[in-house]
């Protein structure tokens, strides 16, 4: 691509709309809690961070404990509008707090000093990629060792214990350490405000000794956030709206086509509304998915390059003009780089800024207001839609299986679209579930997540666990490949301590699958376990746990009889032996293009 969008942003996606207002950014966040006085017993740091996180919306905190932190986490057991999850490792605390965010706005997680803040960097860093509010909260060392010459345990051995901090300060908005009560009210307002502002993570370390002590600071119930709206500028945007309207209304089969970014800016319902108005064909780009609502008259599929939806590639790639609200133009996204997009062609509409083609930039416009304008000034043309519903052609339906054949991944898709309702959710692992989940077709509230930008395998357990945890009244699918499930596995345990009833589905094909398509190797292939029996052994007799092993379509569809029937009140295990080659064809695909991006030989010196 000589004028390709695939460079144009290196930004990423994803927050929630939950702490949002109904005019666009960050709302005033509403609190039933009055601002009365608190026992001097009470007025505590500890108590006073307990309540801000239950007003942002946070009744969960995912937590590791270690010595830095236990009384802060007794001060979080103590409120009775949050509930402590204990979870196996860091790791995991960190994703599930991505999970939770994804579906309430915001999440939290607890972990000790150093040995737990970094090993949840990771998870962290994943969130900071995908632009979701969350608040890292790690017990610090007593606030009598800074500034002295003492080597504390749980460091690196050296005087100097700052290593932690300056990690954090690069995947995190903001960075506060509470070592003193009479700056400790402050910081934590201003982090916890930021996070949502931002929709970034944030990082705050308290001292072990501080938590329990009262300050007069904390002495009234913290008085509930009211974080002022971004606005946009009123010129900017008349003039971004009326460069945009004279562009599109020339073009003959204009079409629009939706980001991650449409949900930090909370732009998914302004996006629906613009094509409803406009007529235009819609499409997503593929992280995101769930962002807008599949039923919709218009909407033509997944825009992933060379591996798109069946039709939608053809009809967003020959439009004469097209609007991106949101996009993220990287390596995996423009599958290496190779999307057949033209930049003079292009409308990009990022959460704050309008770019038209190659000509003007309009900032401190804000994505909703925008579109929320735009859809006003623009002529209906529906020929886009109109030549994809003439040249389209329903998918064929997979070879139907011989009696006892080996189950094949397209089988096991099949039977998954079935279960999906406005009940359910869908969690697709890094791997080729990202393939064959992209081309389910979503019932309208059917959520959808997964980790495109950072790609972390092993994600999706703790996400999973976060999710559920947020929306108990929806039944999450989880489609894990084996590789992933080794890295996470351990908190399926917290899973069933949490009472919830998840569907796992772990694809058993023996190795690491995407990478296999992207470079070939015996790493790739791992140890295999007797999944269910692990899974078996963590449940122990403790809460609800159904498993089973499938290795044919009827072995497929007696589980998931049981597992939406008999069992439909336990977390449900279904073990899917496949073939190790039995894969999308669009990873195939995209696998090769992928691997042409990364073995670019180097620019001459």
């Amino acid at each position: 691509m000589d004028t390709k969008i695939g460079s144009l942003d290196i930004c990423k996606p994803c927050s929630n709309d939950i702490c949002s207002p109904p005019n666009g950014t960050v709302s005033a966040i509403q609190s039933s809690v009055p601002a009365t006085v608190v026992r001097g017993a009470e007025a505590t740091l500890g108590r006073h961070l307990a309540r801000r996180l239950v007003q942002v919306g946070v009744n969960d905190v995912f937590a590791v404990p270690g010595d830095f932190n236990l009384t802060l986490l007794d001060h979080l057991i103590a409120e009775p509008g949050l509930n402590l999850i204990g979870c196996c490792n860091e790791l995991n605390a960190g994703y599930a707090a991505d999970g939770y965010a994804r579906s309430r706005g915001v999440g939290a997680c607890v972990v000790t000093f150093t040995v737990g803040g970094l090993s949840v960097l990771n998870a962290i860093a994943g969130a900071y990629s995908e632009n979701l509010p969350l608040i890292c909260i790690v017990g610090g060392p007593n606030s009598n060792d800074y500034g002295t010459n003492r080597i504390l345990h749980h460091t690196i051995g050296l005087p100097d214990f700052s290593q932690e901090l300056r990690c954090f300060q690069t995947i995190t908005c903001y960075q506060a350490v509470v070592n003193n009560l009479e700056d400790a009210h402050e910081m934590i307002d201003t982090a916890i405000s930021t996070a949502l502002k931002e929709s970034k993570p944030v990082y705050i370390s308290i001292s072990c000794n501080l938590p329990a002590i009262p300050h007069p600071t904390f002495s009234r119930e913290p008085v509930p956030f009211s974080l002022s709206p971004k606005l946009s500028n009123k010129m900017g945007l008349e003039a971004a709206v009326e460069a945009a309207a004279e562009f599109l209304n020339k073009a003959v089969k204009p079409v629009i086509v939706g980001g991650p970014k449409l949900r930090v800016a909370k732009a998914c319902k302004a996006f629906a509304e613009l094509a409803d108005a406009s007529g235009y064909a819609m499409a997503v780009m593929p992280s995101a998915k769930g962002l807008v609502p599949e039923q919709h008259p218009h909407f033509i599929g997944t825009y992933w390059g060379a591996v798109s939806t069946s039709f939608c590639a053809e009809i967003v790639e020959s439009a004469d003009a097209y609007l991106f609200a949101g996009p993220i133009y990287n390596d995996y996204s423009s599958v290496g780089y190779s999307l057949l997009l033209k930049k003079e062609k292009a409308i990009i509409v990022q959460p704050e800024r309008v770019v038209i083609g190659n000509g003007p930039a309009f900032g401190c416009v804000l994505m909703k207001d925008f579109l929320i304008a735009l859809a006003k000034r623009l002529n209906h043309n529906d020929t886009a839609y109109e030549n994809y519903h003439r040249i389209f052609v329903p998918d064929g339906h997979p070879l139907k299986s011989a009696p006892k054949e080996p189950l094949r991944v397209n089988v096991l898709f099949q039977h998954i679209q079935k279960m999906l309702s406005s009940g359910t959710a869908v969690i697709a692992e890094t791997g080729d579930s990202w393939f064959n989940c992209q081309k389910l077709k979503l019932p309208t509230g059917c959520g959808y997540e997964f980790q495109m930008q950072y790609g972390s395998i092993g994600w999706s357990v703790g996400a999973t666990l976060g999710y559920a945890q947020a929306v108990p009244e929806k039944r999450i699918i989880a489609c894990i490949g084996d590789g992933s499930f080794q890295v996470t596995a351990q908190d399926v345990s917290t899973m069933l301590r949490c009472g919830q009833k998840t569907i796992i589905f772990l694809i058993n094909n023996g190795g690491y699958t995407i990478e296999v398509e992207i470079h070939d190797g015996p790493y790739n292939v791992i140890k295999n376990w007797n999944y269910t029996a692990f899974v078996d052994a963590i449940h122990n007799g403790e809460g609800k746990c159904w498993t089973a092993k499938v290795f044919c379509e009827e072995d497929l569809i007696e589980a998931i009889e049981t597992a939406t029937g008999a069992k439909k009140d336990c977390l449900c295990f279904i073990e899917v032996i496949a073939h190790k080659d039995d894969t999308s064809k669009e990873l195939l695909e995209w696998g090769s293009r992928v691997s042409a991006a990364n073995s670019r030989a180097p620019n001459p010196q």
